[in-house]
């Protein structure tokens, strides 16, 4: 930063900025308990000394305060992957189970925007699908927000949901599966260059939130890189420059896993495989009817609260998920 060209390029100099005050911060953290534990200890053996036995409740208060602000801390350790730091991209997909897959992915999009709520993110939709009965059949947003990616990859996969369909007049029991894709942002890869002739771009009426022009030019956008297949669409811009300059983005970052899945033997580190939203494939299963409970495939965690977890609360399937890759 102390370089005379360092504000030269502006988005670079305010990342920097901003990647230095975090890690103020948390130094900040780690320094503050390691005082506090030094004071607690100091004022503990000045208590054995005295034999002072009157201040045990106080000790094991203060050490429960220090165990807790520790076992946070801690919880960031685990996320020291690559791009954990990077916002993320996350497209939701409703599988097989018809509008009832359709209504799931919708309440999976809750559980996630609650999530992203009380992290303090800023979540933005980059294009959407809605379902013709309810729901929705696929959505694709940007979140942003310190350790994005490094908390939502453990969301990767198929999730499956159990519940009485309130969609069957005869009230049977209904199993649906959502597909869900997380990548970092990699708007900084220049590596990932993109040759005109690899793609084609259409555009079409927005039907998204772009302001006075929906539904009136053609401003969305639909990118297919040839030689892979991958489509990405975006509508949700003001402009169609804007909605591709999206959409090229949101293919770098695809591009760029699908190189990194191909170097690497450990084809889940980024993205995952992609599998089917259908039977046997999910990575977690949420059961409604007849009992209550959310149990994650890859981990073993579960719990009967689905109320909770179905409102954002997902912090232990993560905490889980990172623990059991690390290990790895």
């Amino acid at each position: 930063m102390s370089e005379p060209d360092f504000w030269s390029q502006q988005d670079r100099a305010k990342a920097k900025s901003q990647r230095l005050d975090e890690l103020k911060s948390e130094l900040q953290r780690w320094e503050q308990i390691e005082r506090e534990t030094h004071d607690l200890l100091a004022i503990a053996e000045e208590a054995e000394r005295e034999n002072e036995h009157t201040m045990k409740a106080y000790f094991e208060e203060q050490l429960q305060k220090l165990q807790k602000t520790f076992d946070s801390l801690e919880f960031y350790i685990l996320l020291s992957g690559e791009y954990d730091e990077r916002n993320a991209i996350v497209a939701i997909h409703a599988g097989t189970g018809g509008v009832d897959a359709q209504d799931w992915a919708a309440m999976l999009l809750r559980m996630y925007l609650r999530f992203a709520e009380r992290k303090g993110w800023i979540v933005r939709v980059v294009d959407e699908s809605i379902g013709n009965e309810a729901g929705i059949k696929s959505i694709t947003m940007e979140v942003r927000g310190r350790y994005a990616y490094g908390f939502l990859k453990a969301e990767a996969g198929v999730h499956r949901l159990v519940r009485i369909s309130p969609f069957d007049a005869e009230k049977m029991r209904h199993t649906s599966f959502a597909l869900v894709e997380v990548l970092p942002e990699m708007t900084d890869v220049q590596e990932e260059k993109i040759d005109e002739k690899d793609i084609r771009v259409d555009t079409y009426l927005s039907s998204g939130h772009g302001g006075q022009s929906v539904n009136t030019t053609y401003s969305a956008v639909r990118i297919v890189h040839k030689p892979t297949g991958i489509t990405v669409a975006c509508q949700n811009e003001r402009s169609q420059q804007q909605n591709r300059e999206t959409a090229l983005k949101i293919l770098r970052s695809k591009l760029h896993a699908l190189r990194v899945q191909d170097q690497q033997k450990e084809k889940q580190q980024l993205r995952g495989e992609y599998q089917e939203a259908a039977w046997g494939n999910q990575v977690r299963s949420y059961v409604l009817q007849p009992y209550t409970m959310v149990k994650d495939h890859r981990t073993k965690h579960e719990t009967a609260d689905v109320a909770s977890v179905l409102d954002g609360m997902i912090d232990s399937f993560i905490e889980h998920y990172l623990r059991l890759t690390v290990k790895k």
